[in-house]
């Protein structure tokens, strides 16, 4: 497991995921340029409140890579 941390709305929090996930998602942020952070951010604001994060950041994963393979 690989833990993460990152602030997000003001308050500092921690997820945790798979390495082959944090892999995944450390070379969706270098190709789009953007940092690991900025991307879990944007995962959080977008959603449900009673979502878990580590699984909706394995979620938007998944809709990545299956957005390339079409």
């Amino acid at each position: 497991m690989h833990k993460i941390s990152v602030s997000l709305s003001g308050h500092q929090t921690s997820v945790s995921l798979e390495q082959e996930f944090f892999d995944i998602l450390q070379t969706i942020a270098k190709e789009r340029g953007i940092s690991v952070a900025s991307i879990i951010k944007n995962i959080d604001e977008s959603r449900l409140p009673e979502s878990n994060l580590s699984s909706e950041i394995r979620i938007w994963i998944l809709k990545q890579i299956l957005k390339t393979s079409k």
